[in-house]
């Protein structure tokens, strides 16, 4: 069964045309939400998207532009909809998405935890789950900001979900010459020192080969200035679904 992926937002943090680097992965009848941020719930909106469509969401790290919409969503599904999003999520994330970003907001009465809000599903660095018949995820922990847990993602064992990450090109090459990867999803960070994101320039000294497969996500408001200069790389566009 094919894959398909629609991209809510393919902005950086601080993008304000694309939106926040979210986006819904379907297989099938099953649709999985990668990362829910600020504006992942205003981006369904617009899609004319039912949080009932939704089947599960996935979280790569603890960033408002990645979970900044989980508040909405999460008071949405439990007093509109009436059900309990499932979440997967790494088991070191738990704490720092529950103490340090949603508590404040949505500790009230008898919920107080994250459970009380999601079905929540460990996921465990380096291992392939199943999400659902056709659909498996590996969380590949990658560095972004020092000390922080961030995870890219590796699907059904063929496409690479970058997440927001540092330039790691020895990565890039195993999944691709020992793994098979056909396709890549990459942040890029088009101008200044990247410092905790991956730069174009640092994507463009890849191999060929390595960059045809790659398409460019997480990228700032003047993406279309750099149009003719990304190789053999593309961009990934909000809204347009694309099969994997």
């Amino acid at each position: 069964m094919s894959l398909q992926l629609q991209m809510l937002g393919t902005g950086g943090a601080f993008a304000k045309k694309y939106y926040n680097n979210n986006g819904l992965l379907y297989c099938g009848n099953f649709t999985l939400l990668i990362d829910c941020g600020i504006t992942a719930p205003l981006s369904l909106h617009q899609l004319g998207k039912s949080l009932d469509e939704i089947d599960a969401i996935l979280i790569t790290h603890i960033h408002g532009d990645h979970v900044g919409g989980l508040e909405e969503l999460a008071f949405r599904m439990k007093y509109v909809v009436g059900r309990k999003p499932v979440l997967y999520i790494a088991d070191k994330l738990v704490s720092p998405l529950w103490d340090n970003t949603l508590r404040g907001g949505m500790e009230q009465d008898e919920s107080t935890s994250l459970e009380d809000f999601f079905e929540v599903r460990l996921l465990t660095e380096g291992q392939s789950t199943p999400l659902c018949n056709d659909l498996t995820v590996e969380l590949i922990q990658t560095p972004h900001i020092p000390g922080k847990a961030s995870y890219s993602l590796y699907i059904n064992d063929e496409v690479f979900y970058s997440a927001d990450m540092i330039f790691q090109p020895d990565l890039l090459k195993h999944l691709v010459y020992e793994r098979g990867c056909r396709k890549i999803a990459h942040e890029v960070q088009l101008t200044g020192k990247g410092e905790v994101h991956t730069t174009l320039q640092e994507l463009l000294s890849l191999p060929t080969e390595i960059q045809e497969k790659i398409s460019l996500m997480h990228y700032g408001d003047e993406m279309e200035m750099y149009a003719r200069e990304i190789g053999e790389m593309n961009f990934l566009q909000q809204h347009k679904i694309y099969t994997l």
